[in-house]
């Protein structure tokens, strides 16, 4: 048999007969379901630079993973031609946030889904990952964690600060000590109740400390 014999067989005219209806459907889902993700993203967003061009490609990859297993479900012969065509595909962007892994999995899994036919499942789904992302973004957090960099120019000073961190946060961790000629560096990891920072104030008036910093700490700064 040659690749005319094959081309020309009825094996391939039953297997790429498609139904534009349910095309239009899943695709239709996809997109509204991707925008469903978009507005998740945006609103459960926390890190320090929005991208919008990430959030776009979230509604894009659901379009996209749709349309790709649409036609690897309804064509057997393209199915084996993508899956070799798609495993020399790499991806070099960099991943800014953790939480950018969820939403690029879950714009994936919608695709994947919804491509397989299984609509319902993609939007039951959908709206309890959604729901579940805002529940835990809009979580009020009581005790905010700073990172405290204080330069004392000697002990006495050095113990003035820790007593008043003491009596001014919640709780706090001395998470480095540096010594040298110019003085003590101490770095501490500390808990302040309502963002109350006054205090950083107080410890910059303290004789011998010649400047304190307060920084936003997220985990990421320091081990």
């Amino acid at each position: 048999m040659t690749f005319s014999d094959i081309f020309k067989s009825s094996f391939l005219e039953n297997v790429t007969e498609f139904s534009a209806i349910d095309t239009l459907i899943g695709m239709v889902f996809a997109l509204v379901i991707g925008l469903f993700i978009f507005v998740i993203y945006k609103k459960t967003f926390s890190g320090i630079m929005y991208s919008t061009g990430f959030a776009m490609s979230l509604i894009g990859l659901s379009l996209v993973t749709t349309l790709v297993i649409m036609a690897v479900t309804s064509n057997v012969v393209l199915s084996l031609g993508m899956v070799g065509a798609l495993s020399i595909v790499r991806f070099r962007a960099a991943i800014k946030e953790p939480m950018e892994i969820v939403f690029l999995f879950w714009s994936l899994a919608v695709g994947i889904v919804i491509g397989a036919g299984m609509i319902p499942l993609a939007v039951i789904g959908s709206l309890i990952i959604g729901g579940i992302l805002v529940l835990f973004a809009n979580r009020k957090i009581h005790n905010t964690p700073y990172i405290l960099i204080v330069n004392c120019e000697d002990e006495k000073a050095e113990e003035s600060t820790l007593k008043l961190i003491g009596e001014a946060v919640d709780r706090f961790l001395v998470k480095s000590k540096s010594v040298n000629a110019s003085g003590i560096e101490l770095t501490a990891e500390i808990r302040v109740k309502d963002a109350a920072t006054s205090f950083v104030n107080r410890i910059n008036e303290l004789k011998g400390v010649s400047g304190a910093t307060l920084v936003s700490y997220n985990g990421e700064y320091m081990s």
